[in-house]
């Protein structure tokens, strides 16, 4: 009979995700690392042994939200002094040190390019900040991810960091330089992800199309050889990657959106601005006739592509004429969707001593912007209807014998099926489009 009272109790881990997909697959990977060291993740907050914040650093409240949720922290520290509060992720790159001067409630501060150490870490063998970039590769040093079955879509990392430096954005500085995993790494995550049930993956990289790896014939391979190899992988039936810059888009990639029938009919390809003053001072390195040139070839190559883009709006020395270049980009390509922010002045950017437009003149533009938008998206909606696509299901609704999953083009569809189960890819016919989902029905 086993003495109940002599099993261990396992830890209790808590994290908090904010920003981008790549934090999500970051939370992850750090979850494992955690795994090992005997933690298991928890939903419930207060009964964690350790609470860690992986954070987002591109937009301007990204700190002030930090340390909103570190004050928030601090009367469950005081009720349990043993609890290990970490901070990981871009502010933690950023900060570093005046994190835990400002909040001595922290016990580790952790960057994105260091978080394999942070076992370590907790174990008190390695130092509590933690943001230099290393010359290991963090993912030699992760454990093997655990054989559990997992979700059928997953993300998986080929690419970090940017050399791009455009004005506004702090990436460059927080993730550091480019740098691409070599194939054989990336396909062997990709295979045990399969193996595991999952049926879709989105890779992920900072600027995710300049991935340039040695390959397994000890060649450099581009992006597009390896969504290509991927492709032939058995059981694997989607393919998504983002983010993406417009500079990247190489023939053989733009190839692979015709050949590579995994790959999805889904291409976020921010743009910024639609105004070339505005991409010079953006440092963005091409013009809005480039970008458009481009689309022309990608819908060439697959005519039923839906674009998303990202837009900043009131970026320094922007004028009423650079707005309406924008608006004129827009309306030329008929986005999807697309996610359009108001500057943020980072500090340590290009821009950041730069004069601001004025505040009420960019929340009009961008209000401008965001209808414009939305028709589109709108539009793009309810021209799903009618048609049949696949669905795969990732969760039960919330009414009984109703599924959840997503389309080929990346849209929430809610169905009735009760027979239905999680990671079932179906043909499903849209019959009605709400704000930001689809309803529809199993096709025959």
């Amino acid at each position: 009979m086993t003495d109940q009272a002599n099993t261990p109790v396992a830890k209790k881990l808590f994290i908090k995700t904010y920003g981008c997909q790549m934090n999500v697959y970051d939370s992850q990977r750090m979850a494992e690392a955690m795994g090992a060291e005997g933690y298991v993740l928890t939903e419930d907050q207060s009964e964690a042994d350790m609470v860690l914040l992986n954070t987002c650093h591109i937009r301007e409240k990204a700190a002030e939200k930090l340390y909103s949720d570190l004050g928030r922290l601090k009367p469950l520290k005081a009720e349990k002094p043993d609890l290990k509060i970490g901070v990981a992720g871009c502010v933690a790159q950023a900060e570093g040190e005046e994190i835990i001067r400002r909040m001595p409630v922290v016990d580790l501060v952790v960057g994105p390019q260091t978080y394999h150490r942070l076992p370590a870490m907790v174990r008190g063998e390695a130092p509590k900040i933690l943001t230099d970039f290393p010359e290991e590769d963090k993912f030699d040093h992760l454990p093997a991810r655990r054989a559990t079955r997992r979700a059928p879509a997953a993300f998986l990392t080929v690419q970090e960091g940017c050399d791009k430096f455009c004005a506004f954005c702090v990436v460059p500085y927080t993730r550091g330089s480019e740098v691409s995993r070599p194939v054989e790494r990336i396909m062997r995550e990709a295979r045990d992800l399969v193996e595991r049930g999952v049926r879709e993956i989105t890779l992920l990289g900072q600027n995710v199309n300049g991935w340039h790896g040695a390959g397994e014939d000890g060649r450099e391979w581009g992006f597009g050889r390896l969504i290509r190899a991927l492709g032939d992988l058995d059981g694997l039936d989607r393919i998504r990657y983002t983010t993406s810059h417009p500079n990247d888009m190489a023939d053989d990639l733009i190839s692979a959106h015709r050949d590579v029938p995994q790959l999805m009919p889904y291409l976020h390809l921010p743009v910024q601005s639609g105004s070339d003053r505005i991409l010079k001072a953006m440092n963005r390195k091409h013009t809005a006739e480039t970008y458009l040139r481009l689309i022309d070839r990608i819908r060439d190559a697959r005519p039923d592509i839906m674009l998303t883009s990202d837009f900043i709006v009131g970026f320094p020395g922007e004028t009423d004429e650079d707005h309406q270049a924008t608006l004129d980009l827009v309306a030329k390509v008929n986005f999807g969707t697309a996610f359009s922010f108001k500057y943020s002045p980072r500090p340590g950017t290009p821009a950041y001593e730069r004069a601001e437009v004025d505040s009420a003149v960019a929340d009009q533009r961008l209000q401008d912007l965001q209808a414009l938008l939305t028709r589109q998206q709108k539009a793009a909606q309810e021209g799903m209807v009618g048609r049949t696509l696949g669905v795969l299901f990732e969760k039960p609704g919330r009414n009984e014998g109703q599924m959840i999953g997503k389309s080929d083009y990346l849209h929430s569809v809610f169905v009735d099926a009760p027979e239905a189960q999680v990671g079932d890819l179906v043909q499903v016919r849209i019959v009605g489009s709400a704000s930001n989902s689809l309803q529809g029905e199993l096709a025959a």
